[in-house]
């Protein structure tokens, strides 16, 4: 499981190929990025992972699995590390297959310097972007918990485009408590606009909502 880390990104190369872990390394420290080896699969499986942006590294053919298999795994196990794929001559249709279950990029090897450090780069910045809408959904579900159950009735009701008063029919109530509700339920979610609400109820459960003007 992943730990708290105030540490800055970390690159994780997955490769039995040892030249290349010691090669890898000095690479990344050029631009500022620290770097953790792993010589098959379960190493890294195994290992205490920090939790900060980073990507993994992962040559195709591994020791103990395949990339295809590794991914797996992966997701499994909740760990979404954007991927870069490593491939050997002939490997190139596994790695396709490899983009497609959701890495970043793929490399043929030999690579050059400047490509590595494009994937990565571009890899760790997915990774960033991940992060900030995970804490931002976080925060909408922590808003989300502060409202009274009846309160959270009528933010779902009426982000699904229903009027006070059909609302209060659901519910049971007179349209005034279910204009209270609802500017309560604003309140606390921070949200200005109704649209605002919409988007937060999205964040909390996606679902096909109609189009609510803002």
């Amino acid at each position: 499981m992943p730990v708290p880390s105030d540490q800055k990104s970390i690159v994780h190369v997955v490769d039995d190929d040892e030249s290349l872990r010691e090669a890898l390394p000095d690479l990344f420290l050029s631009i500022g990025l620290e770097t953790r080896t792993y010589s098959a699969a379960q190493d890294f499986l195994a290992a205490a992972i920090p939790d900060c942006p980073g990507c993994l590294i992962v040559d195709i053919r591994l020791p103990d699995m395949n990339g295809l298999d590794f991914q797996a795994q992966l997701s499994k196990l909740g760990v979404q590390l954007p991927v870069v794929m490593m491939t050997g001559y002939g490997d190139i249709p596994m790695s396709v297959r490899a983009m497609k279950h959701g890495a970043v990029d793929f490399l043929p090897k030999p690579f050059k310097d400047q490509d590595m450090l494009d994937a990565v780069l571009a890899a760790i910045e997915r990774d960033r972007q991940r992060r900030a809408v995970d804490g931002d959904v976080s925060k909408v579900r922590e808003r989300f918990g502060t409202l009274t159950a009846r309160e959270q009735q009528v933010m779902l009701l009426v982000t699904e485009g229903k009027m006070n008063k059909q609302v209060a029919g659901d519910l049971g109530i007179s349209e005034i408590t279910a204009k209270i509700h609802r500017g309560a339920a604003m309140r606390k979610m921070g949200a200005r606009t109704l649209a605002d609400l919409v988007r937060m109820a999205d964040m909390i459960s996606p679902r096909q909502r109609p189009q609510v003007p803002g």
